[in-house]
């Protein structure tokens, strides 16, 4: 049993072109197999006992359990296998180059995956690439692409001078194009705005921001249209930020009653109605107690505003409709008049 072993391992190394083709497919299936396994398991544990997500995880490593694969089988080519001069030293270039293009994938995903954590994106939310995250991605891809022209014994010197002189002569010609690149990365890097956050720009664009990429912003507007914003718009206007520092807002509801109303009675029946709805109506703020405040004296009436509070700027919307509704039938049954303003 031993000698037939040993007779089929005789054959395997010292074999042709097809026989070491077959084994190196072999020792590479089996590489890829084995690592991706073992990658799918070491990330569900990593993901249980963080608070990483496993999407963002493997994401994050998507392509490397391959690539090491790979390495797998070529070393084992060369490590078992009688090859000629030639062809060794073809299969040798090319683990190395394989080794450089896997590190660099693998710190280009790892800085990426970084700031998508940090910058708190979740699963449902990875189709939007944010302008750091591409940056980091194309600056390690080019540096990886300049150490392996290095390794190949081409010099990069005279490539990285023609990178310079036409890096200056495109950032001329695309001065709006990297005007809006870095505007988006000191936005970001500023944190003044996250994804997801509900602002109004100056010129009046209103929603919530669903992407930022190297050239524009997007915003769903509360009609669930899209509207893409430049950049160094972004960073010139005037922004309300409803997400920040917190995302409860209070709303000021006006109203007026005639001057013959009892103020006492008005305020205790508009309180009572204002609290009901923060009860009963989703979005808003349950233990929060509403209030009323007298402004002023109008034409026709004694004018007031009602304060109530709600998770959101968009909950206001709701909120706003049923105590109008409610209000409205209340002061019919209590007797009190809303005037008609002339």
């Amino acid at each position: 049993m031993f000698e037939f072993f040993t007779e089929i391992g005789n054959r395997i190394i010292n074999g042709g072109f097809k026989m070491h083709l077959v084994v190196f497919f072999i020792s590479l299936a089996l590489g890829i197999i084995i690592l991706r396994l073992v990658f799918s398991k070491l990330l569900k544990i990593i993901a249980n006992r963080t608070k990483i997500s496993y999407p963002l995880l493997e994401q994050t490593f998507r392509g490397i359990p391959t690539l090491l694969g790979i390495l797998i089988g070529l070393y084992a080519v060369m490590e078992i296998l009688t090859i000629p001069p030639r062809p060794l030293l073809f299969v040798q270039g090319l683990f190395h180059s394989i080794t450089i293009l896997s590190v660099t994938l693998m710190v280009a995903h790892l800085g990426s995956g970084y700031l998508k954590h940090k910058l708190g994106k979740t699963s449902k939310n990875f189709a939007s690439t944010s302008i750091i995250v591409t940056a980091i991605d194309l600056t390690v891809y080019a540096i990886g692409i300049l150490i392996l022209l290095e390794s190949f014994g081409v010099s990069i010197s005279p490539l990285i001078t023609a990178l310079g002189v036409g890096g200056l002569a495109t950032a001329l010609a695309l001065q709006d194009t990297l005007a809006n690149l870095f505007s988006g990365i000191n936005i970001l890097v500023s944190k003044q705005i996250k994804m997801g956050d509900f602002v109004r720009l100056s010129s009046g664009e209103e929603g919530h921001v669903v992407d930022m990429n190297w050239r524009n912003t997007t915003i769903k507007t509360p009609t669930e249209n899209m509207a893409v914003v430049p950049n160094k718009t972004i960073a010139s206007a005037i922004i309300t930020n409803y997400a920040q520092p917190f995302a409860e807002c209070s709303i000021s509801i006006p109203i007026g009653v005639s001057y013959e109303s009892d103020l006492d009675h008005v305020e205790e029946v508009t309180a009572a109605v204002a609290k009901e709805i923060l009860q009963e109506t989703e979005g808003g703020i349950k233990n929060f107690e509403p209030f009323i405040r007298y402004g002023s004296f109008g034409g026709a009436s004694i004018n007031f505003n009602v304060i109530l509070r709600v998770k959101t700027v968009t909950d206001q919307h709701l909120v706003r409709h049923e105590f109008i509704k409610r209000i409205y039938k209340r002061y019919q049954q209590e007797g009190i008049i809303i005037p008609i303003q002339k």
